[in-house]
């Protein structure tokens, strides 16, 4: 396996919104292009939160045309978007003509990302919007079936970051069983549940179709890379082998303001250092 291609969470080259570790930024969003070119980072995963929604320059011509400009520009691709939209307005929680807006807005936001050259939208099921139990997994396995098929065969990939432990995540896998359905791998979320990486790739580590790099104490928040539970040489050498062909995705713990640049670099080189690793 070659060294993977490594991009960012987008927020995380622009000073925070407020408190949020993570959202939209709305006054920064055209910088992170060559601040991303500076860092040598090859593609940015896109942010759509309900923050953000009616500001986010997907969302209308103009700003889609800048949008592409800025990814050509600057050699920096947007091939992922990350839903969070869906952790503020949950799929599968609330009365049922919250969840029929929602699917509908869902629908949307594939055919958008398709329409963008995004080839791969991450579904965050995870804090207020996890799957609690195995009716909610089924609940969003008919979901995604009907939505998939309405869309048609052009939309992007599916990827679903849960919380579920790994024969749980495996069975809901199995479920659904969508060749365009697979799985975000996040560092983080695994290491702040104790979860084990040998376990989780024996139980669905072909179906893994993308990466965010984050380091997490046991049961607690983000901190630094290598100063939490994140067993990274026993995700690298899983990943080898799976012969992951993606890219991993910078969404590590923030340095101070006006550092994002150099800290992305930082951060950068220390995941370049695991893949050069024997």
């Amino acid at each position: 396996m070659k060294r993977p291609r490594i991009g960012i969470m987008q927020g995380r080259l622009s000073p925070p919104v407020g408190p949020a570790i993570q959202a939209f930024p709305a006054a920064h969003w055209a910088d992170e292009f060559p601040a991303a070119e500076v860092a040598g980072l090859s593609c940015i995963e896109w942010i759509y939160d309900i923050g953000g929604d009616h500001v986010n320059p997907i969302c209308n011509g103009e700003g889609a045309a800048r949008f592409k400009a800025l990814q050509a520009r600057h050699n920096v691709a947007v091939e992922s978007l990350c839903a969070d939209y869906f952790m503020s307005e949950p799929l599968l929680k609330g009365s049922a003509t919250d969840r029929a807006r929602r699917r509908e807005k869902l629908l949307w936001l594939l055919r958008r990302s398709a329409e963008l050259g995004i080839s791969r939208v991450v579904l965050p099921f995870v804090d207020a919007s996890k799957i609690e139990d195995d009716a909610m997994a089924r609940a969003l396995a008919a979901l995604l079936a009907g939505v998939i098929g309405e869309a048609g065969p052009a939309i992007p990939e599916v990827h679903l970051e849960t919380s579920l432990p790994p024969a749980r995540f495996a069975s809901l896998l199995a479920w659904i069983d969508h060749p365009r359905v697979k799985v975000n791998y996040d560092s983080g979320n695994s290491s702040s549940l104790g979860y084990d990486a040998d376990e989780e790739f024996a139980a669905y580590g072909p179906r893994i179709g993308s990466v965010h790099i984050k380091d997490r104490l046991l049961g607690a928040g983000t901190v630094p890379l290598g100063d939490g539970h994140a067993d990274f040489p026993k995700l690298i050498r899983n990943l080898k082998s799976i012969d992951y062909q993606g890219p991993v995705i910078l969404q590590v713990a923030r340095s101070g303001p006006g550092r994002e640049t150099e800290w992305a670099i930082h951060n950068r080189r220390i995941v370049e250092s695991w893949f050069d690793l024997d």
